[in-house]
């Protein structure tokens, strides 16, 4: 048992097995427990788990349980609703940057209409005019 104690001089006789570690492999004289430690949250991790956690909602006499981030979107939205300026502009911010997120860009102005597009609208129009009138005169000839 004193090998236990005097490790450098028992060496050869230590034994690896159950509840006795190979001796590289210990903590080290002075450390304890992970050495990397725990984890600390980062503000998105932790803002992201607040508002996952589930929350006892009533309305209309009903209960139900959504999330945190369902309620605190749908007291935006009934503020905003109620003319509440800041919940609105604060509403329309948020919008804004998911479409700037999502990709949805504002869909651009249409060009103006030129000549030659006229002339293709009026000979489109003339066009459907004698298809119809033709169809219409077909069915007269056929009654």
């Amino acid at each position: 048992m004193h090998c236990v104690y005097r490790m450098k001089e028992c060496d050869a006789e230590y034994r690896v097995g159950r509840g006795k570690p190979p001796l590289h492999t210990r903590f080290k004289k002075g450390q304890s427990g992970n050495p990397r430690g725990p984890r600390a949250k980062n503000l998105p991790a932790l803002l992201v788990e607040a508002l996952g956690e589930p929350v006892i909602l009533t309305t209309n006499g009903r209960r139900r349980q959504i999330t945190k981030r369902e309620a605190v979107i749908a007291q935006l939205v009934d503020k905003s609703t109620g003319a509440d300026l800041r919940a609105t502009k604060m509403l329309i911010d948020l919008l804004k940057d998911i479409e700037k997120r999502g990709g949805a860009a504002v869909p651009p102005e249409a060009p103006p209409v030129t000549a030659a597009d006229e002339e293709i609208f009026e000979n489109l129009v003339t066009r459907l005019r004698r298809m119809e009138l033709a169809r219409s005169h077909d069915g007269d000839t056929e009654a």
